[in-house]
């Protein structure tokens, strides 16, 4: 099982606003321009079973080199993140049992978060229950800020980091892809064949998701070939490149609209 978020699904069942459902036209692409740089903290808490790396004790080189990786990915977005605190947290019972919604989520969100809807939550877990195992990570919408402001994060599965233990998932990027959903990306392959899909005009439908790295795969023909390289699927960390500038736009939208962060 090759789980990135539980979220994006479950937003589109349970219904999404007209604003956080926006999808943007070649002219609005066009004239977007160019975006001056902003910066947006990170806090990242490090969920451990024990201060050994195999049980979640990850160094801060490591969450350095990550950040460092998923700002290159953002380069062309105007968005830089900066790591302001770096937590170290001995919680075996945490480590191994946060998943979306469980209790020990509840708790540990709720005691360690900070900041307000532009600060950048991050938790670095084991995910070993059977509930969520495989699950790489997930993260929250922006517009589901407002409803539930303790549970606005990133939840990431620790060995997933730059130089970590999880096979061909190890340079970091579960990071920029559930960021991405924080931002208000949906998957490429949101909705399969049916409209408006991920809500961005610029990435071609996809009936499903793409794993490794399937060259060439075209699920929805006629609308161009499936986008294997872009953060948002779910392939392999070594064919994932790219954003394209929908994608960068919808960000745009999204957090000015839920998150109050607008570009100079």
């Amino acid at each position: 099982m090759h789980l990135f978020t539980v979220f994006s699904t479950l937003a589109l069942a349970l219904g999404v606003s007209a604003a956080a459902s926006t999808n943007f036209t070649e002219s609005e692409l066009k004239s977007s321009g160019t975006l001056k740089p902003i910066t947006l903290k990170v806090y990242w808490n490090v969920i451990a079973a024990d201060k050994t790396l195999k049980n979640g004790y990850v160094p801060k080189s490591q969450i350095v080199k990550n950040i460092e990786a998923t700002n290159k990915h953002y380069a062309k977005s105007g968005i830089r993140l900066k790591l302001v605190s770096t937590k170290y947290i001995i919680n075996p019972d945490w480590f191994n049992n946060i998943y979306f919604n469980t209790t020990e989520a509840r708790e540990a969100k709720t005691k360690l978060r900070r900041g307000g809807p532009a600060d950048i939550n991050v938790y670095t877990v084991g995910f070993r229950s059977e509930a969520s195992n495989g699950t790489l990570g997930y993260a929250t919408f922006p517009y589901s800020y407002a409803g539930n402001p303790k549970d606005d994060g990133l939840v990431i599965l620790y060995s997933t980091l730059p130089g970590g233990t999880t096979p061909n998932l190890n340079q970091g990027k579960t990071f920029t892809h559930e960021l991405g959903h924080w931002l208000g990306l949906y998957h490429t392959f949101q909705g399969g064949w049916e409209s408006p899909g991920d809500r961005v005009s610029d990435t071609p439908p996809e009936a499903e998701a793409a794993y490794g790295c399937m060259y060439g795969r075209d699920t929805c023909p006629g609308g161009g070939k499936d986008a294997i390289h872009n953060f948002m699927n779910y392939s392999d960390d070594a064919c994932l490149t790219e954003f394209t500038p929908g994608q960068f736009q919808r960000i745009k939208q999204q957090i000015k609209q839920y998150r109050g962060i607008k570009f100079r």
